[in-house]
């Protein structure tokens, strides 16, 4: 009787062991190191186990298949200054998992493998869809705007892969992704997609705080482009005028405008027209420098902006020259914030020290929450009993962490799928090493951050 276990098998022998283990030819033979050559059974079943060249896997390292982490985030495009930092904070991910995870009992190798969305929500979803069926990734993880987070996260979900996305507003994303988005009645959880963020109702409340620092009369122009965030930002029940109009502020909405839009003539006579001293919105970097300087050409300087997305990134208000000082934004993560790394021990200060160190650039919001996407990456596979989809997600569920970042926690609220994190105010004032030095200046809803400075009206303003 021939031995199956020692020679040679055919192709129907090969196809059935891969389906028995969930594996694609592509995934074995790259892991396999094998091309046409003939295989034996056993080795077949080895590398399935994960266990060809590992040994008897009781030298300490890791043993058996990768665990692989998908990443996406917009490294290129309109966007990429959300993930700017990305190779900062991967180079130090992969050097904390170098020696594996204990996961389900067993020192697993993890394998991170990055896609760049290019600023594109059609490219975000071709990525996605090649990490989950090309490279059959175990986890996903998603960074940086409901432009990039929203389809990620949408074909996770349709794939039955876990995935844990942030730095988004929780209402675009979770609002924005359902069946509905005008009727919260119809609004259901996601199985595999879960999000941690802060939401509308944080940054209203941080902005207000900001603004009732500063005598106005109260008119604010709202510039909201045509997308995830704009749409959302400017929703007459669900945006800011719901929030404002109560507490006396009038949003000046003269619609939304598209991504790219080079004349904001139109916008800036509005705001002129109704006297707003006030400038609020989302847009993208390229097109607030655009904005903003037609605006001060147009003869249109309020005594403050406050705007989301343009204004996180210190490379946007140095594009502006002279014309970036004075310019309020949501702040979500600084060094001065009293939080370390649940994986490398790391605080906030020496994580945004360490940057400028190595890249000769200023510290940027994204590298704390980036690298508390990973930390809790981690966390979540070394609670988790199996590396399969239930299994991750139930632990993603259960997550309880401290982060550089500050605690996450799926709660249920509020929703099951979203955890939020706080925010405080701040503005852009001349720096002394950088061009611009981002101040905290209000600090309500996170007491521990400390305050560096007063909101101050935007120079040349009325």
């Amino acid at each position: 009787m021939e031995d199956r276990g020692s020679g040679p098998i055919g192709a129907e022998e090969v196809q059935r062991v891969l389906d028995q283990h969930r594996w694609s030819r592509r995934r074995f033979l790259q892991v396999a190191g094998v091309g046409g050559a003939a295989l034996s059974l056993s080795g077949l079943l080895a590398a399935c186990r994960g266990d060809e060249g590992g040994g008897d896997g009781n030298d300490g390292g890791p043993t058996g298949a990768a665990v692989k982490i998908g990443y996406v985030s917009p490294v290129s495009g309109p966007l990429a200054p959300f993930g700017e930092a990305d190779e900062y904070i991967l180079g130090g991910v992969r050097d904390a998992f170098a020696d594996g995870l204990t996961i389900a009992g067993q020192t697993r190798p993890i394998e991170i493998i990055t896609k760049d969305s290019q600023s594109s929500p059609d490219q975000a979803a071709t990525v996605a869809i090649e990490l989950i069926t090309d490279d059959q990734i175990d986890l996903m993880v998603v960074a940086s705007t409901p432009e990039t987070t929203n389809p990620v996260s949408g074909q996770c979900e349709a794939n039955g892969v876990p995935c844990i996305s942030t730095v988004a507003p929780w209402q675009p994303w979770f609002i924005g992704q359902q069946q509905d988005p005008t009727d919260p009645e119809s609004w259901v959880p996601f199985t595999y997609a879960y999000h941690f963020f802060w939401g509308l109702e944080d940054i209203e409340q941080v902005f207000l705080d900001m603004w009732e620092t500063i005598s106005t009369n109260k008119t604010v122009g709202g510039l909201f482009p045509n997308d995830g965030d704009g749409n959302a930002w400017g929703d007459p029940a669900l945006g800011f005028p719901s929030f404002f109009d109560p507490k006396g502020y009038t949003i000046v909405d003269p619609g939304r405008y598209e991504n790219g839009t080079q004349d904001f003539t139109a916008q800036i006579s509005a705001y002129k027209e109704a006297g707003a001293e006030i400038l609020t919105g989302v847009p993208i970097p390229p097109d607030f420098t655009n904005f903003w300087n037609q605006a001060n050409q147009q003869g249109f300087v309020p005594k403050i902006a406050s705007v989301g997305k343009a204004l996180l990134f210190p490379p946007a208000v140095e594009a502006l020259g002279d014309l970036g000082e004075g310019m309020s934004t949501e702040v979500w993560w600084t060094p001065t914030h009293p939080f370390s790394s649940s994986l490398t021990e790391t605080s906030a200060g020496d994580l945004g020290a360490g940057y400028t160190e190595e890249t000769g650039r200023q510290w940027t919001q994204p590298l704390g929450f980036v690298h508390a996407l990973f930390e809790v990456a981690a966390d979540v596979l070394q609670r988790t009993s199996d590396v399969n989809a239930d299994a991750i997600v139930e632990s993603i569920a259960a997550t309880s962490l401290d982060t550089i970042v500050g605690h996450i926690e799926w709660t249920g609220e509020p929703f099951p799928n979203v955890a939020k994190t706080a925010l405080v105010g701040g503005q852009w004032k001349p720096g002394e090493e950088f061009d611009y030095d981002l101040v905290v200046v209000t600090n309500n809803a996170l007491p521990d951050v400390p305050i560096a400075g007063e909101l101050e009206p935007i120079p040349g303003s009325a």
